[in-house]
């Protein structure tokens, strides 16, 4: 059986020990992902957001064909996030509404299984808080050090053609451009 992992962000250009055919394709399927996430260490990172516009996401094949070791593999990449927030479609099911075209795209690539990162929104300490482009501009441009490094280094690397309303904003008024074709 054939899993693709669906990225969008870190999992494309730092996959650590996630065991995946070392390439990414960037005919994923469209998703609803914007920066809506403070992560514990104060970046501002890529998740599924319903008040997001559709984007193309990167997919990679795993280097295994069973779905859950894909899956723990996925959820040890990411920190150990609670199982519920590894998200996998496989061939038989409806398409979830996160990825309305999700089966169709898969049958035209061969996919049987696809398995992604469906952690919320969060800001604030709070759990599906969708942040407002200018509440995450004021947080990243009053980072300091270390964290302000890293959140430009995150926005910066994410893959130029995840081309959200929120990264353009913070490209026009932070100057953190991509740093990758």
């Amino acid at each position: 059986m054939t899993i693709a992992c669906l990225g969008w962000g870190s999992l494309v250009w730092d996959p650590r020990e996630l065991p995946i055919q070392r390439l990414w394709f960037e005919d994923g399927p469209f998703m609803r992902i914007e920066f809506a996430r403070q992560s514990n260490d104060d970046r501002i990172t890529l998740v599924i957001s319903d008040a997001a516009v559709p984007i193309r996401t990167l997919w990679a094949v795993m280097d295994t064909t069973d779905l859950n070791v894909a899956k723990e593999a996925l959820r040890q990449r990411e920190g150990k996030p609670i199982r519920d927030h590894i998200a996998h479609w496989q061939t038989g099911d409806a398409s979830p509404a996160a990825i309305p075209n999700l089966g169709e795209w898969a049958a035209a690539h061969g996919i049987r299984a696809v398995i992604w990162t469906a952690l919320p929104p969060k800001f604030d300490g709070t759990e599906n808080r969708i942040p407002t482009i200018d509440e995450v501009l004021a947080h990243l441009a009053g980072l300091v050090g270390n964290k302000r490094e890293n959140a430009e280094r995150y926005i910066r690397l994410t893959p130029r053609q995840i081309d959200t309303a929120y990264r353009r904003r913070i490209e026009a008024e932070l100057g953190w451009a991509p740093l990758v074709d």
